[in-house]
């Protein structure tokens, strides 16, 4: 897993991509650091680059990190930067070793779908500045609150008085959510 970690990333970046099974006929752009191959011509990295495309879903996600990864288990850092993504997809949840997450610059336009990356457990990493969901005054909040493990968010470090203010946050909002349905 070392080695595989010290990989460079597989990046498929920049190449007007529109559906991830297109990328399957490219070649990744090299980089200072060589990519290496096994002996089945798979990348031995742990890093995937789709950043700058217009990729608006994600189904076949699961076969095109296998095309690519030697060890698609150890995808560890994805970046689906500035894409045409408008949800955060359920696939993502099934990527358990993922430490680091970029959708920035996408559609994504419902904010409470950031709760589903809560069961990625090693995610420390996230970007969501660039969606429609930053326009929402509790955006930080939410998203800390709904990610409490993260160490970064949107390149800038996650404080711990953010921390305490996204529980108390969440914590005010759960009150208030039971106090409405009791109401009704």
């Amino acid at each position: 897993m070392d080695k595989i970690m010290r990989g460079a990333p597989v990046d498929l970046s920049f190449r007007s991509l529109s559906r991830l099974t297109d990328a399957w006929t490219e070649t990744p752009h090299s980089s200072l650091r060589p990519l290496k191959k096994n002996s089945e011509s798979k990348y031995l990295s742990c890093s995937l680059r789709l950043s700058n495309n217009s990729i608006s879903d994600l189904c076949d996600l699961h076969q095109t990190v296998s095309h690519f990864l030697a060890e698609p288990s150890s995808l560890a850092w994805l970046d689906l930067s500035f894409n045409k993504l408008s949800h955060i997809d359920k696939v993502l949840c099934e990527l358990h070793g993922l430490r680091v997450l970029y959708l920035h610059g996408n559609n994504i336009s419902t904010l409470s779908e950031v709760d589903r990356l809560g069961v990625l457990p090693h995610l420390h990493s996230v970007t969501l500045h660039g969606n429609p969901i930053e326009a929402n005054k509790t955006y930080r909040n939410r998203v800390i609150s709904a990610l409490p493990q993260l160490k970064t968010m949107d390149f800038s470090g996650v404080t711990h008085q953010e921390r305490v203010l996204a529980k108390l946050w969440h914590q005010s909002n759960s009150r208030c959510r039971s106090t409405r349905k009791s109401l009704h």
